[in-house]
């Protein structure tokens, strides 16, 4: 499964922690993250990611368009819904894209680990339809 990974600022440390996590389910996968996101993450855990540009460079479209293309099945976008920057990635053209591919999506901690745990358990096949 391909898995995208976006974080806003205040929460790049929260998605590193996840990431260490549950390293032992993401490292089956095929990760996708802006930039520096991914850096960070591959910093804390070694996991092998493919990085986009930086959010705020167009990394956010890069992702975007591999959702448009149904490129990615899963989508982890941990954003701060009380201090955004004008500088950070924006999620709604990716909840727009998410929900138009059939694509699940977590924004928040508690969905994602959800969705990663359903993933472990094999209920991603579904998406086997959509490509």
């Amino acid at each position: 499964m391909n898995i995208g990974l976006v974080a806003h600022d205040s929460r790049k440390k929260l998605m590193q922690n996840f990431c260490i996590a549950y390293h032992g389910i993401l490292q089956k996968h095929s990760l996708f993250a802006t930039g520096t996101t991914g850096r960070l993450i591959e910093e804390v855990t070694n996991l092998n990611i493919h990085k986009f540009l930086a959010g705020n460079l167009g990394g956010t479209q890069q992702l975007g368009a591999q959702i448009e293309h149904n490129n990615m099945d899963l989508v982890i976008f941990l954003r701060d819904p009380l201090k955004v920057k004008s500088n950070e990635p924006d999620v709604n053209p990716i909840v727009r894209l998410c929900d138009a591919h059939n694509i699940p999506l977590a924004t928040n901690l508690a969905t994602a680990e959800l969705l990663v745990r359903a993933l472990e358990r094999g209920d991603f096949e579904f998406r086997d339809a959509y490509k």
